[in-house]
Order: structure tokens, then C-alpha cells, then sequence
């Protein structure tokens, strides 16, 4: 169990930019759907303050695997190192609208563009419940057709096992599920993602409810 010693040393920070869960079974499109909602924002001053963080490529860079799972080919996340990692970037809470919480909004007003606390992480992965609701501000789960899905874990060069798998996860809708279980329903937006068209079309969707989430809370 994640202690929650470190986290407490947050709990009186507030973030500037909203953190974001991508997440949907794997080749749903998480990974493009997040680089490119993090290119897409641009503050008033041009910078690009959001942070895309790929959960898989950090895993594998820090070390944080607890395990190896030799029939899936995959490993166990130490969640508690994961977690102790991203506490300190995640910004702490999210200071509500501004006329219900004008000096939490001061506090995130003061925050650079580029400070490590500021919020703003796009947390990409094929899981969201590891997440504290804390953290989060919207959720995006990915849909995909199955029989796409398919052809993009083909290109992947996924065993047949695991690309059934995902399929049967991808039909169930286990990932949606768990988003459900994990945060409130109005955290939680569906997306399709089949083609470039719908790609670009969240993309914008995105990036206009980042702009009325800082505008709400007096942000430029």
C-alpha cells in the first residue's frame, strides 16, 4: 500500500494546469492522443506547460518494475514508486473555481509556467485506478473497434494470446469500467478513436475544456 506520509507533504499545494488521464486498452491511441494534446495547449506566452507522461516508457526508465510475468511478456508496476515519483509534479489538488476558492486560485495565479508543481501531467496508460482521485481532473478513455484494434496489435507484433486478450478487454469494456470505479462520473469522458479524423476532433474537444478549466478559476 502507497504510504501516504510523502503525499500529505502535498496536500497544501495547488496546481495551475489540470492533470489528465489518457488511458483505454493498449493501441486504442492513448499515446498519439496525448502527445498531441500536450503539443495543442499553448499558454498566453506561447510555452507548451503540459506534460506528457508515457507511464510504460517511465516504468521501464526508473525501474519501477516489482516483477516479470514471462507468459504475458509483461511486468508488474511497483505502484509505490511510481507514485512517490509523480507526488511531487502532480501539483497536490486542484484549487476550486474562483469564486468558491479565490486564494487557492491566487496560489496556482502565482505559479510559473514551468514549475515542477504546476500540474499539468497527461498520464498515459492502459490502467487508471492506480491514480488518487486527488490528482485527477478528467479522465478520457479511448474506444476503439475491436477489429481495428486488432490489425493495429498485429502491427505491434503482439502474440495471438495477448492480442485476444486486449480484444475480448477492448469488447468488454474493462478499462471504462474501471475508470467508473475509480472516479466520479462527471471526471469521466468516452472517446472514439478509430480514425485521424476523431483524433484531431478530441484533440480540439480537449484543449477547450483545459482552456475553461483555467478560465473558471481565473487563469490565463
Amino acid at each position: 500500500m502507497w504510504s501516504s506520509r510523502r503525499s500529505l507533504t502535498y496536500t497544501n499545494m495547488v496546481r495551475s494546469y489540470p492533470n489528465i488521464v489518457v488511458t483505454g486498452t493498449p493501441g486504442t491511441g492513448k499515446t498519439t492522443l496525448s502527445m498531441q494534446i500536450c503539443e495543442a495547449f499553448q499558454d498566453p506566452s506561447g510555452s507548451h506547460p503540459l506534460r506528457h507522461i508515457n507511464v510504460g516508457a517511465l516504468v521501464k526508465e526508473k525501474g519501477f518494475q516489482a516483477s516479470y510475468d514471462a507468459e504475458w511478456d509483461s511486468y508488474e508496476v511497483d505502484e509505490d514508486q511510481l507514485l512517490d515519483y509523480l507526488e511531487p509534479l502532480s501539483g497536490g489538488t486542484a484549487p476550486d473555481p474562483i469564486d468558491e476558492d479565490p486564494e487557492g486560485c491566487e496560489q496556482a495565479r502565482e505559479l510559473a509556467s514551468d514549475d515542477d508543481t504546476r500540474g499539468g501531467l497527461v498520464l498515459d496508460w492502459h490502467t487508471c485506478e492506480a491514480w488518487p482521485e486527488r490528482w485527477v481532473d478528467l479522465v478520457l478513455v479511448l474506444r476503439c473497434d475491436h477489429q481495428r484494434l486488432w490489425a493495429r496489435l498485429e502491427k505491434r507484433n503482439y502474440s495471438e494470446k495477448k492480442i485476444a486478450e486486449n480484444n475480448e478487454a477492448e469488447i468488454m469494456g474493462v478499462v471504462m469500467e474501471e475508470a467508473r470505479e475509480s472516479y466520479a462520473p462527471e471526471a469521466i469522458v468516452t472517446l472514439p478513436s478509430d480514425t485521424a479524423e476523431e483524433m484531431d476532433a478530441n484533440v480540439e474537444r480537449v484543449v477547450s475544456w483545459i482552456r475553461a478549466w483555467r478560465q473558471q478559476r481565473g487563469l490565463p
